[in-house]
């Protein structure tokens, strides 16, 4: 007789990139501590490889603020929680910093002081 291989041995999961993506955003805003009022909000690119996660954060932040201790808590938020959800060693996580909001130029006609 034949040994059966058990349900959870069977097949593969495959998790798609965009969903890798949607998971590194959310976490990003997560970890900032606020997301500029007229501000996008972050963007995920991801590039999966097997078990591994290459991820690139796009971000605007409010300015003035702590830039490196922002991008390094989006770094590490987005690498616990891809690690944790989709189950993804996640060894690069750069973060692009778009664009600076600073609460002096808030509400005027793009970005320009009057």
């Amino acid at each position: 007789m034949s040994a059966q291989v058990a349900p959870a041995e069977r097949g593969a999961t495959r998790i798609a990139d965009r969903v890798v993506a949607k998971i590194a955003a959310q976490a990003a805003r997560e970890a900032l501590v606020a997301v500029p009022e007229d501000g996008a909000p972050p963007h995920a690119a991801v590039t999966v490889h097997q078990d591994t996660a290459r991820v690139r954060i796009s971000l605007e932040l409010g300015f003035p603020a702590d830039i490196g201790a922002q991008c390094g808590a989006v770094r590490r938020q987005v690498a616990e929680r891809v690690k944790a959800l989709a189950g993804m060693e996640v060894p690069e996580v750069a973060v692009q910093v778009e664009r600076l909001h600073s609460a002096q130029t808030r509400g005027t006609d793009r970005g320009r002081i009057r």
